[in-house]
């Protein structure tokens, strides 16, 4: 009998496949799930590849091939081929990442109603009239169906891009395509899966995300497989859905860093995304107020064409922005005096405020004035958070929880207090200060679950809550009409951070918050609370200019040789001691020396920011590059000796590329 041969990608933390002989086999079972032995078991893999050869003298026969689950299709296989080539990570691994957990088991999951049912016997409701440059940008994008071109829409909040994503998506299922939407957060998906299936009461659509459960993944992945899915929507996790009808990519909020996966394979959604739709041929919109600095520069070197919405598609105008100078004022409760009146106006007025302060707890830290003693992480390099409502301290990191202690554990001193000021605080101080107002919340501890989340936007939408304390959460895709007033609080902290690319991070996060602003008929104000006034940031903010801070920004990295004018690649190492993790990257580095082309330079090993996480000592190794294949070219040889060099049991490592955190 001539036996034939099944590469078969299994998830192991092993850069390869394994070979297994089969009696009988055919290109068509290529996508498919196989059971094979491993070890003393027995695992379940995906055929890659069908051979008639094996560089391995002795194989096993492979067990059952998996009939009743529909093959991966050779684009998606390609996919995620792609994404372990390019970020260095096992295949097998990858394709386990991309699978939802019931597939991955080799089991379909149970047939069930969808919503679309349901959505489908509602009329879909009117589309509003188009702005001239929405029209010019669905009429450019709709131009380019069939081939693939990536285009930024950089419009300004509440410009309507949302509207533009819609119709765009209209256009392509009038083609018989689908589409396909990723949005950064998973508290997004809801309210944009309702406003999609309102929309487009006839089609399928389906969401994908993390915190779907099993089942509900699988059946939406099956149902993009088949193609009876028209839109998927979802968090970075939804670019790995299978569409064979592919006909359109929207990336909204594509500048905000949830896309990039920070554990396991550290994938960037977003430029996955681009390279898919450079594969399968399709345009893809990549949406932004304050885009990446890195999607701006491709749009300004004409890698990406660039769509603008200058205006905002129903309020007359952009709110006013100004800086309230807090260095010669003494500040009641964190709070300006300005900042007090505008929310008092806006009180009597009957419209929502909102003040935003991007740390949430009640103060940063719990500290003896006696002794020095502050609340520091036992198992990490960070300080525990005071969270006063219910008497515990936490490690925003990783969670880590003790009860509030009552007096001093290093000297017993009773007189211990909160330094700082965290939103718990901030709500505090403002409920005081305005005993007859509703002051509302909203941050992952009042927002810790899908519902609370939705019972809190819904008391915002009804008019329940006067006064916002928020951080984050609340500075991108909400509508709230009544809200007219934005304070900051806090924010001078980011502008002299040591990561490059704070300044980017705060920009784009007040200019969101601040959009979030006068957005129907009333007028919006945003008061920043700063001592740098005269800054060049805050100078940009106010006058609506992201165009020119962007511009300062690209010129400041390019000058230090930073991304998007170059290349990087980090090499973290973990380990019980700190010593231990650098002591693997010096070999690591010596090794890199016997590799390293002109093209990259590798820099010395050191500690990270945040060296101590979860009682393990973290340290890291940068390689940099101007040349993108090069750096890659580099990487590739590299990995395969980094995974023959001997480490300590308790070690562990991974490779970042193109790192958003340092």
């Amino acid at each position: 009998m001539n036996l034939r041969i099944l590469r078969v990608a299994l998830d192991l933390p092993l850069p390869r496949l394994f070979d297994y002989t089969v009696a009988a086999a055919a290109p068509e079972d290529i996508g498919c799930c196989v059971r094979v032995p491993f070890g003393s078991g027995e695992k379940l893999g995906v055929i890659v590849a069908v051979s008639e050869t094996s560089e391995h003298a002795k194989l096993k026969p492979a067990g059952e091939i998996v009939r009743g689950l529909p093959a991966l299709p050779p684009d998606w296989l390609a996919l995620t081929e792609f994404c372990s080539r390019y970020y260095q990570h096992p295949w097998g691994e990858v394709i386990a990442l991309a699978l939802p957990p019931q597939l991955r088991r080799g089991k379909l999951p149970a047939a069930r109603k969808t919503k679309a049912a349901a959505a489908a016997l509602c009329p879909a409701p009117p589309s509003p009239v188009l702005l001239p440059e929405q029209d010019a940008a669905v009429a450019a994008v709709a131009a380019g169906f069939g081939r693939y071109e990536a285009f930024l829409l950089h419009g300004v909040t509440g410009s309507g891009k949302t509207e533009v994503y819609l119709r765009l998506i209209e256009q392509a299922l009038a083609m018989g395509l689908q589409a396909l939407m990723l949005v950064p957060e998973i508290a997004l998906t809801p309210q944009l899966e309702s406003r999609v299936a309102a929309r487009f009461p006839d089609a399928m659509v389906v969401s994908a995300h993390s915190g779907m459960s099993g089942g509900a993944r699988s059946r939406g992945f099956i149902a993009a497989l088949d193609g009876r899915a028209d839109i998927v929507l979802g968090t970075r996790l939804a670019v790995f859905s299978p569409l064979p009808r592919l006909g359109l990519i929207v990336v909204d909020e594509e500048h905000d860093a949830s896309f990039k996966q920070q554990e396991g394979l550290r994938y960037s959604a977003r430029d996955v995304a681009v390279w898919r739709a450079h594969q399968c041929g399709v345009p893809i919109v990549l949406g932004s107020a304050t885009p990446s600095l890195e999607t701006f520069y491709h749009a300004g070197s004409g890698r990406y064409r660039l769509l603008e919405l200058s205006r905002r598609a129903v309020a007359l105008e952009m709110p006013s922005v100004r800086c309230i100078d807090t260095r010669r004022e003494k500040l009641q409760e964190g709070i300006s005096s300005a900042l007090l009146s505008a929310l008092e106006s806006r009180l009597a007025r009957n419209e929502q405020s909102l003040v935003f302060l991007n740390r949430r707890g009640y103060a940063p830290v719990l500290a003896c004035p006696a002794c020095g003693w502050v609340s520091r992480c036992s198992r990490c390099a960070a300080n525990l958070v005071v969270h006063l409502a219910d008497r515990r301290l936490r490690c925003h990191h990783f969670g880590l929880e003790e009860i509030i202690p009552i007096h001093c554990p290093g000297c017993g001193n009773v007189d211990i207090h909160p330094f700082g000021r965290g939103t718990q605080r901030l709500e505090e101080s403002l409920a005081a200060r305005f005993p007859g107002a509703r002051v509302l919340r909203v941050d992952r501890d009042s927002a810790s679950t899908p519902k609370k989340w939705q019972t809190l936007l819904d008391t915002i939408h009804e008019g329940r809550a006067e006064i916002l304390v928020g951080t984050q959460m609340l500075a991108k895709g909400h509508d709230f009409p009544r809200l007219t007033l934005v304070g900051v609080v806090g924010a001078d902290a980011a502008l002299f951070a040591a990561d490059f690319r704070a300044p980017e991070r705060l920009f784009s996060q007040l200019m969101q918050v601040g959009g979030r602003s006068g957005r129907a008929a009333l007028p919006g104000e945003v008061l920043i609370q700063t001592e740098y006034p005269a800054h060049p940031l805050y100078q940009a903010l106010v006058a609506h200019d992201y165009t020119r801070f962007a511009s300062a920004q690209l010129e400041e990295r390019r000058v230090a040789g930073f991304p998007p004018f170059s290349f990087q690649v980090l090499l973290r190492a973990e380990a019980r001691q700190l010593e231990d993790a650098l002591a693997f990257l010096r070999i690591a580095a010596a090794t890199a020396s016997a590799l390293l082309p002109h093209a990259v330079s590798l820099y010395d090993p050191v500690p990270m920011r945040l060296y101590r996480v979860m009682a393990l000592e973290r340290a890291q190794l940068l390689a940099e590059s101007k040349s993108r294949p090069a750096l890659q070219a580099f990487l590739a040889l590299w990995t395969e000796q980094l995974y023959l060099q001997k480490a300590p049991r308790d070690l562990r490592w991974h490779i970042d590329v193109d790192p958003l955190e340092f």
